[in-house]
């Protein structure tokens, strides 16, 4: 692909879970924003109604685009969506709702709690297993249709998930994305912009250097317009650890803000321990912890739990919102939302090269993880590729827990692959938060859980749900 400098970059996407309301949506308004793609885009997604209604959102924002309007189209086949494409994003639903309540509430059960339950702990280890075969899946097709297309992955567990696309297809040019550091570049403008009289900066203005695994991310360097300003984070940390910090107070009635949101404190304290600025929201931190660290006493460390029921009211709100747009009742708006995936993707086709925070199997960018394991650092995204940077040595003790959350990603993937069912329980009772369970407790609740998946799960995985 050429390098186009004064017109708009022709792009063929696939993508895959095309009848989302999440990730698609956002990336509708971003491509009516931006400018800088005249996009394809074909909507591939095993509920083809939800890809047709996609098509028709799509065409709703294509209407105020500030460029060439994207052309959204739903396929059914997904060799159809691949064929012939530049890029690819991933974006599914590993089952189902009902599986992700599961997922929460027989661990509840046992006395575990966890914050999201789609990384690690029992529930992000049980959703792994009705993800890996699907990504496995995916990762085929896109060898056998789209080899040397770029792909995106935006579904969570995204270490493990990103994993299975490498095993799939070797020589894939993928990796995984997530806006979770923009939190901590957040604060970071914001306490550059307490100097001055004006917000003269925005998140996109400041520099990390990112070292860990999705969503137990750290940084050990800030920058801002030329200026060093981990110090100044540092401090910010310190005056911050007991009360916590927001930038806006959510209010009282926000019910997505009292799920989602927190104030810091598991960051400030993660600091505290040990020395870096942690990158991710502290919902997603804490749950790499032991349970008594943050979650046993979560609203006291200014989180919630979030409730899956919850997460289905929101789904039926953004469905009903999406039918309000095709049918003409709410106006679409152009805006480019807080992802990195257009400024990747421009950087790929041969727009300004762009560096942000990726995942991607370790190849020495981290020096003391062990090579093969998906690790999240920075990239520069260009006309040439992807090219991951050194972020040199996590210090210890925090490498030593970064490296058996990796193993045991890593020890999944080989036993989904292997369709080794009895390497699982030996690995998921090995997280954290699973074990201070007796052996017993363990077991019986890993077969509880393997039976309330069972219908999404391989044959050779479910040994102990018959």
């Amino acid at each position: 692909m050429t390098q186009i400098e004064h017109s708009q970059i022709p792009v063929k996407i696939a993508y895959i879970g095309g009848g989302s309301l999440n990730w698609a949506p956002v990336l509708m308004a971003d491509l009516a924003a931006d400018g800088r793609l005249a996009a394809e885009v074909r909507l591939y997604d095993p509920d083809h109604a939800a890809a047709e209604r996609n098509a028709r959102l799509g065409a709703v924002f294509a209407s105020v685009s500030r460029g060439a309007p994207a052309v959204w189209r739903a396929v059914r086949d997904l060799s159809q969506a691949l064929d012939g494409v530049d890029l690819v994003v991933v974006s599914i639903l590993p089952g189902s709702f009902e599986a992700m309540a599961a997922d929460i509430a027989i661990p509840a059960a046992y006395g575990i709690p966890q914050a999201v339950g789609d990384t690690v702990g029992p529930g992000g280890f049980v959703r792994a297993l009705r993800a890996v075969p699907m990504l496995l899946d995916i990762g085929h097709a896109i060898r056998a249709h789209a080899p040397d297309a770029f792909v995106c992955n935006l579904t969570n567990p995204m270490s493990v998930l990103t994993d299975a696309l490498f095993r799939a297809h070797p020589g894939i040019r993928a990796w995984g994305e997530c806006h979770e550091v923009t939190k901590l570049r957040r604060q970071v403008a914001w306490i550059a912009n307490q100097r001055g009289n004006a917000a003269r900066y925005d998140f996109r203005d400041v520099e990390v250097d990112v070292m860990g695994i999705n969503h137990f991310t750290f940084v050990n360097g800030i920058r801002l317009d030329g200026q060093e300003m981990m110090a100044d984070w540092s401090n910010f940390a310190r005056d911050h650890a007991d009360r916590g910090w927001y930038e806006v107070e959510p209010g009282r009635d926000d019910e997505h803000a009292r799920y989602f949101s927190s104030n810091s404190r598991v960051k400030f304290d993660l600091h505290r321990r040990f020395g870096l600025a942690p990158a991710a929201g502290d919902r997603h931190l804490a749950e790499f912890m032991p349970a008594a660290d943050y979650l046993e006493h979560a609203e006291s460390w200014g989180f919630a739990l979030t409730p899956v029921d919850y997460r289905i009211r929101d789904r039926a709100a953004k469905l009903a919102k999406a039918e309000a747009m095709v049918a003409g009742r709410v106006a679409p708006v152009a805006k480019r939302s807080d992802e990195a995936m257009l400024d990747q993707f421009a950087a790929l086709l041969g727009r300004a090269p762009h560096v942000s925070n990726v995942n991607l199997p370790n190849r020495g960018q981290i020096e003391n993880l062990p090579d093969g394991v998906v690790v999240e650092t920075n990239a520069r995204f260009s006309r040439d590729g992807i090219a991951p940077i050194s972020a040199g040595a996590i210090p210890e003790p925090l490498v030593n827990i970064i490296s058996d959350h990796a193993a045991r990603q890593k020890g999944l993937v080989d036993a989904v692959i292997a369709g080794d069912h009895g390497a699982l329980f030996a690995l998921f009772a090995s997280d954290p938060l699973v074990r201070p369970l007796s052996e017993e407790k363990a077991r019986t609740m890993f077969s509880e859980m393997l039976r309330a998946t069972a219908r999404w799960l391989p044959d050779a995985l479910t040994a102990e749900a018959a």
